[in-house]
């Protein structure tokens, strides 16, 4: 039976309190965190309302069909429980908001939500949200990082500090970190190196970076960009 109005269909496994990740819509953002976090080893639960999506994913992550829009239906499966919470509902704002309060009422301690755009964004964090990810600007400006120069990956941390990885500009090539003087020159810090057939490797003032490596950067997203452009 359907939360909302009786017990959840599928009764979910006890959750370790210290681990358990509780997320909340099974669409292609709430789908991929929990397939990944269930083949990571984590505890997690799949909540959702859709028959068609349960029956999709039965059989494949943990998951229990209801209705979190309901503060009963998340009481009956033990929502309080976790101390992670993903709420992966974007699309219906109305819904987002009412599933992301009822999980702010029960206090859970790291809830992460879906936004589909700032507006919703600054919603859900007045609600209580701790975490707000907008899933398609994110990647927008990523993939825009991407095509406009050498770098190969960008992941952008908190506070404008970001991680790439790219080809080392030719100004290092053949030279140690400590005689290239990047982060003098550019204020970015060259993390690792990862050659061609060798492991990656954390890198020292020693390390000789060659045209063929990938290197790891670190630094303000401005300082990379600049830094990347460089031929």
């Amino acid at each position: 039976m359907r939360a909302g109005g009786g017990e959840p269909r599928n009764a979910p496994r006890t959750p370790h309190k210290d681990s358990g990740v509780l997320v909340i819509g099974l669409g292609r953002f709430g789908s991929a965190i929990a397939a990944t976090l269930d083949r990571l080893g984590q505890d997690v639960l799949a909540v959702e309302r859709s028959p068609e999506l349960v029956a999709q994913w039965s059989g494949r992550i943990p998951l229990v069909e209801a209705d979190a829009v309901n503060p009963e239906a998340l009481e009956q499966l033990g929502a309080r429980d976790f101390p992670v919470a993903v709420v992966g509902v974007g699309s219906y704002l109305e819904a987002s908001v009412l599933i992301t309060g009822n999980l702010v009422d029960i206090g859970v301690p790291q809830i992460w939500a879906k936004a589909i755009s700032s507006e919703h964004a600054r919603i859900l964090q007045r609600i209580g949200a701790h975490h707000v990810v907008l899933p398609e600007a994110d990647a927008g400006a990523r993939v825009a990082h991407l095509v406009s120069g050498k770098m190969l990956d960008y992941i952008e941390v908190e506070d404008g500090f970001t991680v790439v990885k790219m080809r080392p500009p030719k100004e290092t090539q053949g030279f140690t970190l400590a005689q290239s003087k990047v982060r003098e020159r550019y204020g970015v810090t060259i993390i690792g190196v990862k050659s061609p057939g060798i492991d990656f490797q954390y890198a020292t003032d020693g390390t000789r970076i060659s045209a063929n490596d990938l290197i790891i950067v670190g630094g303000h997203a401005d300082l990379l960009e600049r830094f990347a452009a460089r031929p």
